[in-house]
């Protein structure tokens, strides 16, 4: 039956309301910053974030109802992953407007990071551009299933928590470039301050693994690489070469 314009425009912005409740908790937006980096279950994304997995629940099934996550199931486990590639975007746009509008934001970043400018963050253009160089180890420093869900292309693995036993085995006569989860990631800035206070030249990449991947830059996933050995031949924006992801455990933003 034919509907008149304003019940027609009354249901469609209460679908597009749908995402916005669906966003109204701050739960639920990082539990989508978290499923970025990979497939998660249900128990890992309640222990990152410290609810109970009743609560955990709860939350997903609204973002599920949303159609923002999608779930499976293997034997007594349930994993979550993001419904479809825009819902990263559509964190990126949430997080853009906050940044420009908040000023808050802007002074509780400040207050929990300090001054980030120096060394001076790696635009990630300069980084494909540098990629394939071998004075230049690309390091990940989230934990490895992480790593083994999805990577940058020619990066190597060494989660936050083991950089400092493992820095005798990284040579001192090359350029790090550390990422991690995305801006509000703290493995980056501390994997940097860890190599700089060894006296290796060190910076962190503006922006993490989402952020590389949305913009079209090659991404891998597989066994976590320790060593700096010359990375595999980087592909032109757009071809994005990730396989499917690997179920995540848990860790520590």
């Amino acid at each position: 039956m034919a509907i008149s314009h304003r019940e027609f425009k009354d249901r469609l912005y209460a679908q597009f309301a749908r995402i916005g409740k669906a966003l109204g908790s701050p739960h639920r937006i990082e539990m989508l910053e978290l499923l970025a980096q990979g497939e998660r279950t249900v128990d890992s994304l309640a222990t990152e974030i410290g609810l109970s997995i009743a609560n955990a629940s709860q939350h997903l099934q609204a973002l599920r109802q949303a159609s923002l996550v999608e779930s499976r199931k293997d034997g007594l486990f349930v994993y979550y992953r993001l419904g479809d590639p825009t819902v990263s975007d559509l964190g990126f746009a949430v997080r853009a407007v906050a940044e420009r509008r908040l000023a808050e934001l802007e002074q509780l970043v400040h207050a929990h990071f300090g001054d980030r400018s120096r060394p001076e963050p790696v635009k990630m253009e300069e980084l494909l551009e540098r990629a394939r160089s071998p004075e230049v180890i690309i390091l990940d420093a989230r934990p490895a299933s992480e790593y083994q869900a999805a990577h940058i292309v020619g990066s190597i693995s060494v989660p936050i928590d083991e950089l400092q036993n493992r820095l005798r085995s990284l040579p001192k006569d090359k350029e790090y470039v550390a990422y991690c989860r995305g801006p509000y990631c703290v493995y980056a800035d501390r994997a940097v301050e860890m190599l700089l206070k060894s006296r290796r030249r060190a910076r962190r990449l503006m922006g993490g693994l989402p952020e590389w991947r949305s913009a079209g830059f090659p991404v891998n996933s597989g066994e976590a690489r320790t060593t700096g050995a010359a990375p595999t031949p980087r592909a032109r924006p757009g071809q994005n070469r990730t396989r499917r992801p690997a179920v995540l455990a848990g860790g520590n933003t």
